[in-house]
């Protein structure tokens, strides 16, 4: 009754069996014992007459059939499905009066086995699997782990009345796993220590407060940043409209990308986008609006992309603990200086730790050769190691000993880092405006901010208890943890910045931040994309891989029980 959350299941264990000691057994009766069972409580202390039964004789056919309906409730709520099978199979009762039955032990077993593995899940460790090769070759897809909880010290649960043993969503009836009836405020109790610089770190995604539901969809998402998805249906609606209102212009645009082989969406947006940024915000609301009705039409956003029209569920909101469960490296702490140059993190003006296993793109052009090469070195297209197109290998993503053995191996070859474009290095460019509506694929998603996934301007980490200046020329890179993370209102005004309604010059933050990286730096969305991770989002430490299988190999067994680095 102690444990944050795990007090919620024996508040509600403990009062239907004290209501059920005088005679209240019906399906109605214990749903209010489960949710509200004040008004029976009422009843019982102001019934003088009112005696306490004796326990179930589960000899008594009578006796046990007043409470089988109200069992099967309480069975549904514990574990669907399951519970439900566990009750019909030993559903016979015991000869002997007093003597619970087998379906009694088992009911007991299972709602102690569902406290264990709760508290257990919430505040000491929690099983995770990798889903995608964000931290390829640190971690593989397929490998499941444990997160240390009892690392930076547990959280305790915000939203506490929730389906034991699954995160948001209860498999194959695919609703939510939670009520958000009773939620409380964030707070972590102590741990064996705290986020150190490099952990490789479970948290809740940060962009996944909002977000697109379909369960026809793993973890019932479509799109997990949905920022990200509503800027390119934004520019989907911004298109349609275009064409419609400036057909000779769009025809003249065609004939000349077929003409000069230029991208039709570069040359659509170097010569109409200023209309897009001008009206941004207009149509963010028409795709805002289009997506809660269930209906997303070009998740790509680009018009050579086509229409991709999606039925789903509209959007949904998720409460801090219930976001999805990502897992990066945490590269920066609160207060650091962060810039990547060329692929190349700097924090606080010095080269940064490079992973071992840190994987970068790489161009390789001079040998016929290449691919013999690439599978000598255990690498692999099914896994993603590197991408063929039409003229050969594309791209191939190495880490330093993969790299330095590849050259031995093809000395002949050359080997290129391969960059994102990026114009803000030459103070002399003017940006195009496709260049600057491509820069909200990147975090702070600002059309003025020039970030790509190999170079990031120059800032600074939020920090608990920072003071910082806010201009029109900086908010951009606080606006979310302003108001998604702290819970303020912010306007942009001619006359200035207001915080809930009041002029501001600076802010004060009252959480720490965090800067996430996959180890895969070309293949991971992270804090280069949706920006930084409060406090509040962290789960834990990724401490030990247990288990491991591939999908194209089986099993790895030398990847069984490994630490973590």
């Amino acid at each position: 009754m102690f444990i944050p959350g795990i007090h919620i299941v024996m508040w509600m264990v403990a009062n239907v069996s004290y209501i059920r000691r005088f005679g209240f057994f019906s399906i109605g009766e214990t749903l209010q014992g489960i949710f509200f069972p004040y008004l029976i409580l009422w009843k019982i202390a102001n019934d003088e007459n009112l005696p306490a039964l004796a326990p179930t004789n589960w000899a008594s056919p009578v006796e046990v059939a007043k409470r089988t309906n109200s069992d099967h409730v309480a069975l549904f709520l514990a574990l669907p499905v399951i519970g439900h099978l566990v009750a019909y199979v030993l559903s016979f009762r015991s000869k002997r009066i007093g003597k619970k039955s087998a379906i009694k032990e088992w009911g007991d077993s299972i709602i102690f086995a569902l406290v264990a593995a709760s508290i257990i899940r919430t505040y000491v460790f929690e099983p995770f699997q990798i889903p995608t090769g964000s931290m390829e070759k640190t971690l593989l897809v397929g490998d499941f782990l444990f997160v240390n909880k009892l690392a930076y010290g547990p959280k305790v649960p915000v939203t506490p009345l929730s389906f034991p043993l699954v995160h948001n969503t209860i498999p194959w009836i695919n609703v939510k796993s939670y009520l958000g009836i009773e939620t409380s405020n964030y707070y972590r109790l102590p741990g064996f220590g705290k986020v150190e610089r490099n952990d490789v770190m479970v948290f809740n995604y940060p962009s996944g407060d909002t977000a697109i539901y379909d369960p026809r969809v793993p973890n019932g998402l479509m799109g997990h940043d949905y920022h990200q998805v509503l800027n390119s249906e934004a520019l989907w609606y911004w298109f349609q409209n275009m064409q419609q209102t400036h057909p000779e212009a769009f025809q003249l645009l065609q004939q000349k990308s077929m003409a000069t082989n230029q991208s039709l969406d570069e040359l659509i947006l170097d010569s109409l986008g200023s209309d897009f940024i001008q009206h941004i915000d207009q149509w963010r609301q028409k795709a805002r609006t289009a997506i809660a009705s269930g209906v997303t039409y070009s998740r790509g956003g680009m018009p050579e992309k086509g229409l991709n029209y999606i039925a789903h569920y509209g959007v949904i909101y998720r409460p801090v603990d219930k976001r999805e469960n990502y897992i990066k490296r945490c590269v920066a702490l609160p207060g650091d200086e962060i810039e990547i140059i060329r692929s190349v993190l700097y924090i606080n003006g010095k080269k940064a730790y490079r992973a071992p296993n840190q994987n970068l793109a790489y161009t390789i052009s001079g040998d016929p050769l290449l691919e013999r090469y690439l599978t000598s070195l255990g690498l692999s297209q099914n896994e993603g190691d590197y991408v063929v197109n039409a003229n050969g290998i594309e791209i191939v993503y190495l880490t330093d000993s993969k790299l330095a053995e590849l050259k031995r191996m093809s000395p002949k070859s050359s080997f290129n880092l391969y960059l994102a474009p990026q114009y803000s290095d030459d103070k002399s460019h003017k940006p195009t405006y496709s260049e600057l509506i491509r820069n909200l694929d990147n975090f702070p998603k600002d059309f003025y901010i020039n970030n790509t996934v190999s170079d990031f301007t120059k800032f600074r980490i939020p920090k608990k208890g920072a003071v910082v200046e806010l201009t029109k020329d900086n908010i951009a890179w606080y606006r979310r943890a302003i108001t998604a993370y702290e819970g303020h209102k912010l306007q942009e005004k001619k006359d200035g910045i207001y915080i809930d309604g009041k002029k501001a010059t600076t802010y004060k933050f009252a959480m720490n931040y965090y800067w996430l990286m996959g180890d895969n730096r070309y293949n991971s969305a992270d804090s280069r994309v949706w920006g930084y991770v409060p406090e509040d989002h962290v789960v834990g430490k990724a401490s030990v891989v247990w288990f491991s299988k591939s999908a194209f190999t089986g099993i790895r067994w030398d990847r069984m029980f490994t630490k973590i680095e």
